[in-house]
C-alpha cells in the first residue's frame, strides 16, 4: 500500500516518466522544466521521497531511475497501453 500513497502523490508519476524518457542523467533545472508546472518545492519533496524509495538516484551529472526504478516503469507499461487505446476509443488521439 505504501507504493499506491507515493504513486498517487501530484508530481511522482511524472517524475519517474521524464527521467524514464531522457537519454542521459536529468539535472534539477532540467527535469523542473520537463515537468512544466511544478514547484521547486514540491520537486524536491518528490525527488527525495522517490529516492528514499530507492527509484531514483542523483549521480554526479544529474537524476536517474535505479533499476528498481526501471522495474517500475516496465510494470506500468499495460497501463500505458491500455491508456493510449482509451484515449483512441474517446477520439482524442
Amino acid at each position: 500500500m505504501a507504493a499506491f500513497d507515493l504513486f498517487g502523490r501530484r508530481w511522482t508519476l511524472r517524475v519517474v516518466w521524464e527521467l524514464d524518457q531522457a537519454s542521459a542523467p536529468v539535472t534539477f533545472r532540467d527535469l523542473r522544466t520537463r515537468c512544466g508546472d511544478i514547484s521547486s518545492s514540491v520537486l524536491t519533496r518528490r525527488l527525495s521521497e522517490l529516492a528514499d524509495a530507492a527509484i531514483v538516484t542523483h549521480t554526479g551529472k544529474g537524476y536517474v531511475l535505479t533499476d528498481l526504478g526501471g522495474d517500475l516503469v516496465q510494470a506500468l507499461s499495460p497501463l500505458i497501453d491500455w491508456s493510449r487505446a482509451w484515449e483512441r476509443a474517446l477520439g482524442h488521439d
